[in-house]
């Protein structure tokens, strides 16, 4: 059984399902999605976050790499991530705190003591425990099918909050020990799915039609973004097939917004998303107008 990699756990939370929860975002997703606001999130190793408005090129991080692969370079450190072995030496000696490293590993019981703490707010809010991503669904499963059965046996609700890109059979295994899935519908045009999210669409549709088949609890999410998909005929694809396809319990329209973006810099990656643009509060409108016409009544902007 191999243990995943968890870059944060959110106390309090209270936009990843109903109630107040502890939300657990695992390291590793399949998809690669253009505006993604967790880039740290997309690997399944951990990663370095380097913040380069702190550093000061004091060298002291140079000066003690023992493998040799930060120079500091016009007073800014640079890191040879490729020849990095991620020993994290380097972060003692950074007296401006420049240097992170995302992702560690929690045995199944060090989580739980987490997730324990928060038992007060789940009962008195009708919360739980959210896993989610990355992509929970792509995890080891049988470290998943362990922490969801101590879950369980505790009396937690438990949500799965999924952009749906994982092997059905994932879903099978996991299926009877979660209450609410949280799912990604981010447009029905495969090759549109193909360019932003670096996979076609059909294992997702596929995947939430299973859940709609077993009867699970489904609160849809959609994404929407100008230049990608946020339009009238978009929304009006996304309708039709909910309506001819899945049984929805709640709809969340979730406008682009840019927070997160900085991370793509202390990754040394390049943001893709820069054109895109936040939909009006007209349009906004406009969108959930067309879902409340079709007979979805819980449906609202934002998370």
């Amino acid at each position: 059984m191999a243990i995943p990699y968890v870059i944060n756990i959110q106390k309090y939370s209270l936009h990843d399902g109903d109630g107040i929860r502890t939300t657990i975002f695992f390291k590793g997703c399949l998809l690669n999605c253009w505006w993604c606001h967790n880039p740290e999130s997309q690997r399944y190793t951990p990663e370095l976050l380097f913040n380069y408005e702190r550093c000061k090129g004091c060298k002291e991080c140079e000066k003690i790499c023992p493998e040799h692969v930060i120079k500091v370079k016009e007073n800014v450190a640079k890191t040879e991530r490729e020849n990095c072995i991620l020993c994290e030496t380097c972060l003692d000696y950074c007296v401006n705190e420049a240097r992170e490293i995302v992702g560690k590993q929690y045995p199944i019981e060090e989580l739980l003591k987490e997730i324990d703490k928060d038992k007060m707010f789940y009962e008195e809010s009708g919360g739980g425990v959210t896993l989610s991503g990355g992509e929970i669904m792509t995890q080891d499963i049988g470290y998943l099918i362990e922490l969801l059965k101590k879950i369980k046996k505790r009396g937690y609700h438990v949500t799965i909050d999924t952009c749906g890109y994982a092997p059905q059979k994932n879903y099978e295994a996991l299926i009877d020990y979660v209450d609410t899935f949280l799912y990604d519908i981010k447009t029905m045009d495969n090759e549109v799915h193909k360019k932003y999210m670096g996979k076609g669409n059909e294992l997702i549709l596929s995947n939430l039609k299973y859940l709609s088949e077993c009867g699970k609890n489904i609160y849809i999410r959609i994404p929407l973004i100008g230049g990608v998909n946020s339009s009238e005929e978009s929304i009006e694809a996304i309708v039709k097939f909910l309506k001819d396809s899945v049984q929805v319990k709640k709809i969340n329209l979730l406008p682009y917004h840019k927070a997160g973006t900085n991370k793509y810099e202390k990754l040394d990656l390049n943001y893709l998303g820069e054109d895109f643009v936040t939909p009006s509060q007209e349009e906004l409108e406009k969108y959930l107008d067309i879902f409340r016409k079709n007979g979805f009544s819980d449906v609202k902007i934002g998370g």
